[in-house]
């Protein structure tokens, strides 16, 4: 039961993160936007924090994540931060803070760790973005990879349907994870992919591969939090398992507490101050 206990107050870095993979210890990672939610993750032991662009849409209510801003990130990932003591925070980069120019990369980086104080940054994409993650890695800021189905590219694939299920598709994400690997990401994440590739990916890295949507033959997974707990009834891929129901016990709540305030139950004696 110590061991157990110590293990739980441990700090969680990028090293701890390669040590658990090497040991093949599982990684646990759930996604946070706001300063409660971060406390009651970091509480129970989670071992990453990932302040997603996810943001959009559980939180703003967009359709794809491309509409967060950087601005938009700095403030979710300042909230989250200030709720965690033991969790490794990591930040996503938005749609267009890196793509295409890596020294706007750099800076979208340095932003992120010097006003939210996070951990490391992710970014979505291979080859394609090699340039920016190699200038945001020279500065010795942290980078977690992140291939498969990429939701910032959603309009070019047109589709949230499995991802590298063609031959083709397959080699070039082994490659891009090669590449990623090479260049000193930390960690790299594969969503909505085929269960075999994702494990073959993982016995290839020496890196943690976390995986979302890609089996269990990776080395961690992560949710969105919105989606395990049941607060966002209306999102449910075949990779999703719901650890609660909140939207229904949420919804109940606000319902009794709407029919107490009408019927003058609430409140009762006990809850207001006399004289």
């Amino acid at each position: 039961m110590l061991m157990s206990t110590e293990g739980k107050s441990r700090v969680v870095t990028t090293y701890r993160l390669s040590e658990m993979k090497a040991r093949g210890e599982k990684i646990s990672m759930l996604t946070a936007y706001d300063y409660s939610m971060a406390r009651i993750l970091d509480a129970a032991g989670i071992d990453v924090i990932l302040v997603g662009d996810s943001a959009a849409n559980v939180m703003a209510g967009h359709v794809t994540t491309v509409p967060m801003t950087l601005n938009n990130m700095i403030y979710h990932a300042q909230s989250v931060v200030r709720g965690v003591e033991r969790a490794l925070v990591v930040v996503d980069l938005p749609f267009g803070a890196y793509q295409g120019n890596s020294k706007e990369a750099l800076a979208s980086a340095i932003r992120i760790m010097k006003e939210a104080e996070a951990h490391a940054v992710k970014v979505e994409g291979g080859v394609e973005i090699l340039e920016s993650v190699n200038r945001i890695l020279s500065a010795g800021i942290p980078v977690m990879g992140h291939l498969g189905l990429t939701p910032q590219s959603i309009n070019k694939f047109g589709t949230y349907t499995v991802r590298a299920r063609e031959r083709e598709e397959a080699e070039k994400l082994e490659r891009d994870a090669k590449l990623l690997e090479e260049a000193g990401c930390f960690a790299v994440v594969l969503e909505k992919i085929p269960a075999p590739l994702a494990a073959r990916v993982a016995s290839q890295l020496s890196i943690p591969v976390i995986g979302i949507g890609a089996g269990n033959g990776v080395d961690g997974q992560v949710l969105v939090v919105h989606d395990m707990l049941g607060i966002n009834n209306e999102f449910s891929p075949r990779f999703l398992r719901r650890y609660a129901n909140l939207y229904d016990e949420m919804k109940g709540a606000f319902e009794q507490y709407i029919t107490d305030v009408k019927s003058g139950d609430f409140p009762n004696e006990s809850e207001q101050y006399a004289e």
